[in-house]
């Protein structure tokens, strides 16, 4: 069972994954099951190759010949796994009704994250701008904004739209820090903050922590030859500056 619970957590987060999983009980054929659960046929295969590799153990069973060319079916685990996902919807009404406000749900999720990056800020999506392939994600991060460039299947896997609830979340070592009246750069993250701590290290760069107000803090690294330049200290105003490519985008569960 733990298996499946693991199995059941990742793909809760995966809506379209669940469908495209009944619609293959309900079609019996995969073409048909991406069609309804609005993925691609290469889509789709991508997800059931991606909870095989999860489960250990094919989810969809694939028959070859037959009118039609074939079908596919879920295995006796896909089947457990739909079961166990009902039950998990249950319990979850259940604990939304329960809480106070929905924002404290939102707020369990945010927490129970766990990433390598160190800076990592809850905002929500203000706009979506397609450049080819990619999609350019601006984020509110109550009033400061931020963009992160993603690829256009990442915004559908994410199911992203305006106003849904993002985490962004970015290395240390991708920060650049600037004087705080250091000229406008159009093509960077650009957050204004003032240096609340600087930890040195004896084997590396020392660790700036950034406050930004709201609570917000940032870490980056800084070497000590740009450290020197810009004389930093506890209490001075700083601009860190990252590339929206650098930055990464979670969902709360």
């Amino acid at each position: 069972m733990h298996l499946l619970t693991t199995l059941a957590h990742h793909v809760v987060r995966r809506p379209q994954r669940i469908a495209l999983l009944q619609q293959v009980a309900v079609q019996g054929s995969i073409t048909q099951a991406a069609k309804a659960a609005g993925l691609s046929y290469k889509a789709a295969w991508d997800a059931i190759d991606e909870m095989n590799n999860l489960a250990g153990q094919p989810l969809v069973e694939r028959s070859v010949g037959g009118k039609g060319g074939g079908g596919a079916r879920l295995s006796a685990t896909g089947e457990r796994l739909l079961q166990l996902y009902q039950r998990l919807e249950t319990l979850q009404a259940q604990l939304l009704s329960a809480a106070e406000q929905e924002g404290d749900m939102q707020l369990l999720g945010r927490l129970m994250l766990r990433t390598s990056a160190r800076n990592q800020l809850a905002g929500q999506v203000s706009a979506i701008q397609a450049s080819g392939r990619n999609d350019l994600i601006e984020i509110d991060l109550d009033g400061a904004r931020i963009a992160a460039q993603i690829t256009h299947e990442s915004t559908e896997q994410l199911d992203l739209a305006i106003g849904s609830p993002v985490i962004a979340l970015f290395k240390a070592g991708a920060l650049q820090l600037e004087a705080a009246g250091a000229p406008v750069d159009a093509t960077l993250n650009q957050l204004h903050g003032q240096v609340e701590q600087i930890l040195d290290a004896s084997d590396g760069p020392a660790e700036v922590r950034i406050a930004l107000g709201h609570g917000r803090t940032l870490c980056a690294l800084l070497g000590a030859e740009r450290r020197a330049e810009l004389n930093l200290a506890p209490g001075q105003p700083v601009l860190a500056r990252f590339s929206p490519d650098q930055v990464l985008l979670g969902i709360p569960t």
